[in-house]
């Protein structure tokens, strides 16, 4: 297997797991508040990255470190807190149709901080036949369409901070760092960036809360696997494919969710849904083929 399947064998995993979060999310949501889940995912998270490969990160220059403290800003911080608080503002559909549109961004991201040349038609084609795909499976055939600005617009800005996160992690790729080592250093930041939301928002987790095996299964998935083993795979996805490339593959993430909640949750399966799916693949598909003809990324350090 070369570098490049095992490249979209990661972003591949990522997904499959990170399709899957919204159960495990929903379950623990019933005794903790978005907060509570998100800190201590990332925190266990960080903590497992040390245990994995205790090495200290060494930079080779003082300035590199503002990546990192951006990119946990970006990808951890912000992206997860304007998503949970637009989850209670709008529904979960409207928020899993509006931040698929991240390598839409990551696109116009790309081409102006990353040197690369615009998307060719396949990418926009590819892009607007998925989301019809990916409205189709959120909606189900529903009649109607339900706009909340306030939530619909922080869906939008979460696709924003996690299509500058994708950008950043092409960067720190480039410095040649071990992936492990610099997804740990992203977390460190993205915990301190959340601390003064903790006083801000309901955070009071109780300890009772951990002894329910339940939670204490969804809370490890979430953080051995949803954040320490698929940020890394992401990061090694992006590393060698590129961001806007590896970004295509958010468009798979309602597909595994729903394919989740019927397999587990027993929700049933529509010839809409079907249809819909059918879209989503061919649009990425349509997105992965000659996506960028893009010179050679000499990035500046």
């Amino acid at each position: 297997m070369n570098r490049t399947t095992t490249a979209h064998m990661a972003a591949l995993i990522t997904i499959l797991i990170w399709g899957t979060t919204f159960i495990s999310t929903k379950v623990l949501l019933r005794t903790f508040t978005p907060i509570e889940i998100l800190f201590t995912r990332f925190a266990i998270g960080f903590v497992a990255l040390m245990i994995f490969y205790p090495r200290r990160l060494q930079l080779t220059r003082r300035r590199q470190e503002w990546l990192f403290v951006a990119a946990g800003i970006s990808g951890i911080t912000l992206y997860y807190l304007l998503e949970n608080i637009a989850l209670t503002l709008t529904t979960a559909s409207n928020v899993g149709v509006i931040v698929t549109i991240a390598p839409f961004f990551t696109a116009l991201l790309s081409t102006l901080f990353l040197r690369a040349e615009k998307p060719k038609a396949p990418f926009y084609i590819g892009f607007v036949v998925a989301l019809i795909g990916i409205i189709l499976v959120s909606y189900n055939g529903s009649s109607t369409l339900a706009l909340n600005p306030a939530g619909d617009l922080l869906a939008v800005l979460a696709a924003v901070t996690w299509s500058v996160y994708s950008i950043l992690t092409r960067k720190i790729s480039e410095l040649g760092y071990n992936t492990v080592q610099t997804t740990r250093r992203v977390f460190f930041y993205g915990l301190v960036f959340m601390i003064p939301m903790l006083f801000l928002m309901d955070f009071h987790p109780k300890l009772a809360y951990f002894t329910s095996s339940v939670n204490l299964g969804n809370l490890l998935f979430l953080s051995l696997g949803a954040s320490a083993l698929c940020f890394v795979t992401w990061g090694i996805a992006v590393k060698r494919l590129g961001a806007v490339k590896t970004s295509v593959y958010i468009y798979l993430v309602p597909i595994v969710t729903v394919a989740a909640s019927v397999l587990i949750l027993h929700e049933p399966l529509t010839p809409v849904l079907i249809i819909g799916a059918a879209f989503t693949l061919v649009g990425l598909w349509l997105s992965e083929t000659r996506l960028l003809e893009r010179r050679k990324e000499a990035l500046p350090e």
